[in-house]
């Protein structure tokens, strides 16, 4: 059995697994397909990603996949937490540009899938923090694409002061929402 809970962009949800523990440690499905498919999230997903990241404050977006190389994700923390936040760019979209956020971790057992057609990013809230996530198509870097993070017209609030962000060069040199190329109306 696994919760599905909307987070108020359309298909943006956090979903717990059910986890059985006892003396000797636990034991928990965090995907399985026909759980999934009951519960109205069918989706394949073809690659498993991993990322560490050593210290808080590790921003990692955001970032998407343009058609026809989109990808949806399933996101997890396996060790530490993070704040996850999926931006609707779907231009067209009565939500384009809004974001929504959960905090995820490896306490917390949780997940956020994040649908094709949102850019999605994510902050460590504590060292060594590890993610694993499950996409629908594989890496393609002709269509890869990042937006700023700090973008004020989409006005994410990053619960860390942005001269303690740790990014990489990629990140810093994303262009904002207004000159990126997003995913075009009813797509």
């Amino acid at each position: 059995m696994i919760t599905v809970t909307p987070l108020g962009l359309d298909g943006v949800v956090e979903i717990t697994p059910r986890k059985f523990g006892d003396d000797r440690g636990f034991f928990s499905e965090t995907y399985n397909r026909e759980k999934f498919v009951a519960a109205g999230i069918e989706l394949d997903f073809v690659q498993d990603n991993h990322s560490y990241s050593a210290a808080r404050g590790v921003l990692r977006g955001l970032h998407y996949q343009l058609p026809p190389k989109a990808q949806d994700k399933l996101v997890r923390v396996v060790r530490g937490s993070i704040l996850d936040v999926a931006v609707d760019i779907r231009r067209g979209s009565p939500t384009f540009g809004r974001w929504v956020s959960l905090v995820i971790s490896a306490e917390k057992w949780n997940q956020i899938l994040v649908p094709a057609g949102f850019a999605h990013g994510f902050i460590t809230l504590e060292p060594d923090t590890e993610v694993i996530y499950k996409v629908t198509e594989l890496y393609s870097p002709e269509h890869d694409r990042s937006i700023r993070f700090d973008d004020p017209e989409i006005g994410i609030e990053w619960p860390i002061p942005a001269d303690e962000i740790q990014l990489s060069e990629k990140d810093r040199a994303a262009p904002f929402l207004a000159a990126a190329e997003v995913f075009a109306q009813g797509v």
